[in-house]
């Protein structure tokens, strides 16, 4: 039996199918989908992205935001946290 190869999908139509848990992400034409977070990993997201934001909020240069969905370079994927 020959099998005819599935259609990589484009970032476009990776991007209007359903988010999952966990995240999946889309590079190099392949969607993957991430591992659970752990515990620690969650904790020192946390820490991070407050210690950014107390840092740079104020000043209005930039902002530290978890688990937002970045798009660019042809590539869609998740930070790594929960």
């Amino acid at each position: 039996m020959v099998q005819t190869p599935s259609k990589t999908p484009t970032l476009e139509e990776f991007l209007k199918l359903p988010e999952t848990q966990p995240a999946s992400e889309y590079i190099n034409g392949e969607i993957i989908q991430k591992p659970m977070p752990q515990g620690k990993n969650s904790k020192l997201q946390g820490k991070l992205v407050t210690t950014i934001n107390d840092v740079v909020e104020e000043r209005r240069i930039a902002l530290a935001f978890p688990k937002l969905r970045c798009n660019f370079g042809g590539r869609s994927i998740v930070p790594d946290g929960d």
